[in-house]
């Protein structure tokens, strides 16, 4: 809006501009003035961005805030780390995440999904009626012993569901209930 009113305003004026598009003259001239003197914040902002940006790319674009923010304070840069976040988020800049782990389950694209049995409605109509299950591969920590780990799913890395008796122990739907499986795709 503002730069419509700079375009228009030897023509009808800031106040009549104003007017018609409802907003304060006030809020004109002070954008106007914000334009011409910035705030220290804002200027201090323009000159971070360009130091952030140096140290991310000198460091092969992997850096996250909390690196960015020590080389910074190495060289001499007096800043806060919550500066540097807020500007590597508004400047999109992100560091790489250690650890992250490869894709575990391959779906095969020849077998046919599983019908949606339930249509995604997963109220029984009272207990032991309707039984789901899903399977998700988690990497077992250190001092963790059983519950429903497939150690041949974590080799395969395929998409067969594991079998009822590892999930459910002796539990089964009673007599004729539904049972409804999912596919990871």
């Amino acid at each position: 809006m503002t730069r419509f009113i700079e375009e228009h305003r030897q023509t009808y004026g800031v106040g009549s501009i104003c007017r018609v598009l409802s907003i304060a003259p006030s809020a004109y001239y002070a954008t106007v003035a914000r334009q011409k003197n910035p705030c220290v914040r804002s200027q201090k902002d323009k000159e971070l961005c360009d130091d952030i940006r140096r140290v991310w790319n000198n460091n092969f674009c992997v850096y996250g805030a909390r690196k960015v923010w020590h080389q910074l304070r190495r060289e001499g840069l007096d800043v806060a780390r919550c500066t540097v976040e807020r500007l590597m988020r508004r400047m999109g800049l992100k560091g790489v995440i250690r650890g992250k782990g490869g894709r575990t389950t391959r779906p095969d694209p020849q077998r046919p999904c599983p019908q949606d049995l339930v249509q995604r409605q997963f109220h029984a109509p009272a207990p032991n009626r309707l039984w789901v299950s899903d399977f998700t591969y988690g990497a077992p920590r250190p001092g963790w012993s059983g519950g429903a780990y497939d150690w041949n799913a974590k080799e395969k890395g395929g998409t067969e569901l594991l079998p009822c008796s590892l999930l459910w122990g002796n539990m089964s739907p009673s007599g004729g209930d539904l049972l409804s499986t999912g596919r990871v795709t």
